[in-house]
């Protein structure tokens, strides 16, 4: 047991390391201050620091950016059901802008809340992709069904259904993995679903793109 804590405890370890890593190389800290906004770095790295050692963010950080650890087809393969909101960046360099995995660990935050509010959980919300290349599954219940189109390469995974088609992205986070989309197009998705088109929460949806640069929003999805 004790092997296993002090295990447990060198990995917690070697992600904060590897965090701080990421944002001194993409953010210009110099000396005691940072160079980027002038920005305290105690107060920078205290935050980040604090922000990847809550819950699963100590793993995520090495998932947020689209695609950086690839997904085959054969990986995504089979039946996911919803575990939380998904948040991932575009590109490593607008993670690695100071505060970049805070911002995420916020997104996916401030996602529960409309997300709750049309009841989104694990027991009416997973997708099935399948060999040959059709899906089906449950958003809030409401069934969907039809083809889709994955390229391992880009992580973009197109979506056509009888009705309506659309574009987002297949990558891998630290418990299987997300499916994720510009955020006026999830937050049209969500419209449908709940069937509220007036619902306010889901407002926040599109708020969240205005203050994270580069971010993809959906659904955290584990077998």
């Amino acid at each position: 047991m004790q092997t296993i804590n002090i295990q447990k405890k060198m990995k917690k370890n070697s992600i904060i390391a590897c965090a701080v890593a990421i944002m001194l190389s993409g953010c210009g800290f110099t000396g005691g201050t940072a160079t980027n906004n002038g920005a305290d770095l105690g107060s920078v790295l205290g935050g980040i620091i604090g922000a990847v050692t809550q819950g699963d963010a100590a793993a995520n950080i090495l998932y947020d950016v689209i695609g950086a650890t690839k997904l085959s087809k054969e990986d995504v393969i089979g039946t996911w059901s919803y575990r939380g909101p998904g948040v991932a960046f575009t590109s490593e360099n607008l993670l690695a802008k100071a505060g970049g995995e805070v911002a995420a660990a916020k997104a996916r935050q401030e996602l529960e809340k409309p997300y709750q509010s049309i009841g989104i959980k694990a027991s009416n919300t997973y997708f099935t992709f399948k060999q040959d290349n059709t899906f089906e599954g449950k958003v809030d219940g409401q069934p969907i069904s039809g083809t889709y189109d994955y390229n391992p390469e880009t992580s973009v995974v197109k979506l056509q259904t009888l009705l309506v088609s659309t574009t987002g992205y297949l990558t891998r986070n630290a418990k299987g993995i997300s499916l994720l989309f510009e955020s006026k197009k999830l937050l049209q998705a969500l419209q449908i679903a709940s069937a509220m088109s007036g619902n306010a929460t889901l407002s926040t949806i599109g708020d969240l793109s205005k203050n994270y640069d580069g971010i993809r929003m959906g659904f955290d999805l584990k077998k």
